[in-house]
């Protein structure tokens, strides 16, 4: 990552997780263990409900979304995730292809659908998942199961270059 600051300007980013298993927003955290005193000079961590209790949805320069959509409460909820964000990052399989999340959307077998009915008629589950881009645009994506950490770390340090915080 570059590392001469600009400024005294940081990142304002959120990280938002939906369907998955959350595997993307574990490798941030163990990331976190090597690159906090760096990144806390440059990122505010504005929404990170897995280090955070008070986060806000609102002003923010990058948004990295994990996880497939599967309900209409979180579409909802990514649609005020884009529209407080000036770009978006689709962050690993589920979030930039629906899968393995979206796989109950081919289930055909009798039985199996009957048990989906009933969740669907108790919960808020859409009758289908969706990938991230199928709900709202996304600028980026950082593909794997869990995420590529070089390239979280590649797009990171582009954005923080692209906002002009570092060289």
């Amino acid at each position: 990552m570059a590392t001469e600051l600009v400024g005294t300007k940081k990142l304002v980013v959120g990280w938002f997780s939906f369907t998955c298993c959350e595997d993307s927003t574990i490798l941030l955290t163990e990331l976190l263990n090597d690159h906090l005193d760096q990144w806390k000079k440059v990122v505010e961590f504005r929404y990170f409900k897995a280090l955070k209790t008070k986060n806000e949805i609102r002003e923010l320069d990058v948004a990295f979304i994990e996880g497939a959509i599967s309900s209409p409460k979180q579409a909802k909820e990514v649609l005020t995730i884009r529209e407080n964000a000036k770009y978006v990052v689709a962050v690993g399989a589920c979030a930039v292809t629906g899968l393995p999340s979206a796989s109950r959307n081919n289930l055909v077998d009798e039985k199996t659908n009957y048990k989906l009915y009933w969740y669907f008629s108790h919960f808020d589950y859409s009758d289908k998942v969706q990938k991230l881009s199928e709900v709202i645009k996304i600028d980026d994506q950082i593909n794997g199961c869990p995420m590529n950490a070089e390239v979280f770390m590649s797009t990171l340090n582009r954005y923080l270059k692209e906002f002009g915080i570092v060289h």
